[in-house]
């Protein structure tokens, strides 16, 4: 059993060996959490909640109804809810989700994420791109991992910017959802006029 105590906030997880940071809570997770506030008018995505730490806390502080959880492994999903009773917010909205498979809100202000570091790109690539429109206006998606560059760059390219801070070896990413996504246009070619394409051919013409 995990005892903490974050935001002010007396916490306790069950954890089981098989599930990410068994032992503790991960200290990339704590500094993701240090840098948010949590707002009554939030609803809150934790993408890939593990046991629950990030979902559980933002249920205490804002509400149960306004957080949907989600992970990829039936063992995690199984321990967040217990732990969402344990906590006593047992109403959270936890579901079995790959990403975002079964979650098909699109209007969260935040969505949370720790992803797996060591998994190559294209799960987080999943989580930004779609992450976007899952995203009211204005909504935020924060991520925490201990590579730099691929996610400044990727966040970059999909939101357009994003504030980054170093802790203690982790990068805490956020990046707000400022715009629609514009696809470059290509303009039309204009067709020159009778007239002008005559003019164009005797041009030709005169230069042979």
């Amino acid at each position: 059993m995990i005892h903490a105590r974050i935001k002010d906030i007396d916490l306790k997880f069950m954890t089981d060996a098989s599930l990410f940071s068994p032992d503790f809570i991960d200290h990339g997770t704590l500094a993701m959490l240090s840098v948010i506030d949590f707002l009554p008018s939030d609803k809150v995505l934790d993408l890939g909640c593990g046991y629950g730490v990030v979902g559980i806390l933002a249920g205490k502080l804002i509400g149960e109804e306004k957080v949907v959880m989600c992970d990829i492994s039936q063992r995690a999903v199984e321990y967040a809810k217990r732990n969402a009773t344990l906590n006593g917010v047992p109403h959270i909205n936890i579901r079995l989700s790959d990403g975002y498979e079964n979650v098909e809100e699109n209007d969260f202000t935040l969505i949370l994420s720790n992803p797996p570091y060591h998994a190559d790109f294209s799960v987080p690539k999943r989580f930004i791109e779609v992450g976007f429109r899952k995203l009211a206006m204005g909504g935020k998606i924060v991520m925490v991992t201990k590579r730099l560059d691929w996610y400044k760059n990727k966040l970059i390219s999909v939101f357009g910017g994003v504030k980054v801070q170093e802790m203690k070896g982790y990068y805490v990413f956020v990046a707000e959802k400022r715009s629609q996504m514009i696809k470059k246009k290509v303009k039309p070619v204009k067709k020159l006029s009778k007239k002008l394409q005559r003019k164009q051919k005797y041009s030709k013409a005169d230069n042979c």
